[in-house]
């Protein structure tokens, strides 16, 4: 075994990292959306095109791929047969697929006590306690996600369409949203009815920005969004002193505008989620190879 494949992929895009056994990262990729529960075959793809960019990144031929043994960790791989059917038609010489929580964590914390939130597209918890993991959310869009860039998207549209009908009061975010969709409401409806939750997660930087200008609707999203997040870490029941670790898009938007409580918590990721795959490909599949 010459390299490893370590590969995150969210509702937003996929990264891939080629590194050898020890662990040391020769090339990167990135491509498209990898969600496997919204888009199996869409992820599929990606993820393979983000593999051969980080092959021909490092100067390698990705005709290598096939002999190559890949961690992923993927949005979508917590619920349903969507893990399995996805190993069943990857190229690697090996693929084990991971919930996007899980390798967010290892890159985070390493291999001991701690916690990371996933603050992107979607959102997902995850905290390990005397070598025990317990995960909270990441459940989608339609039922869960909340905090997430998505659903932040999702309800400026709502809150834009409210304001445009003289239910609340509008602002110059809503004047701006409905700007983008030529002042038509018809034309919000008709963006949400093939939207999938990257697009609407795409308008989320848009509500940070304008709360930070005071706009009333965006801190209303972002109070509720806050809120939310709050929640989730405190069903985690975090151990006192283990690190609390932000990832994802969102994670620097959202870092200043938590409780005190959390914020004395927090502490700098070891690395990011992909780097989370990528130490754990070293360490299972050079075990394995050891193992031979």
């Amino acid at each position: 075994m010459k390299f490893v494949l370590g590969i995150d992929g969210g509702g937003t895009s996929c990264r891939a990292a080629l590194a050898t056994a020890e662990g040391v990262v020769v090339g990167r990729g990135k491509s498209g959306a990898a969600n496997i529960r919204t888009d199996l075959t869409g992820a599929r793809s990606n993820i393979v095109d983000a593999a051969r960019q980080a092959f021909i990144a490092a100067g390698q031929d990705p005709e290598l791929i096939p002999q190559t043994p890949a961690i992923l960790g993927l949005a979508g791989a917590n619920v349903g047969t969507y893990r399995q059917q996805l190993e069943a038609i990857l190229p690697f010489s090996t693929s084990r697929v991971e919930t996007d929580a899980e390798i967010a964590l290892e890159g985070a914390v390493g291999s001991g006590d701690g916690a990371m939130a996933i603050l992107g597209t979607g959102t997902a918890y995850m905290a390990r306690k005397d070598g025990k993991s317990r995960a909270i959310g990441g459940w989608g869009f339609q039922v869960g996600d909340q905090g997430s860039g998505a659903r932040i998207g999702r309800d400026l549209l709502e809150q834009t369409l409210l304001a445009h009908d003289g239910v609340r009061q509008a602002s110059p975010l809503t004047d701006s949203m409905m700007a983008v969709f030529r002042n038509n409401p018809e034309d919000v409806v008709e963006f949400t009815t093939n939207a999938k939750p990257g697009d609407f997660g795409g308008f989320a930087p848009k509500v940070f920005e304008h709360a930070q200008k005071g706009d009333i609707v965006a801190n209303w999203i972002l109070d509720k969004a806050v809120a939310d997040v709050e929640a989730s870490l405190g069903a985690l029941e975090l151990a006192a002193g283990a690190p609390l670790c932000l990832l994802g898009g969102l994670a620097p938007l959202y870092a200043p505008r938590l409780s005190a409580r959390y914020r004395a918590l927090l502490k700098e990721p070891l690395d990011d989620a992909l780097g989370g795959a990528v130490q754990m490909a070293a360490r299972l599949f050079a075990r394995t190879e050891a193992a031979r």
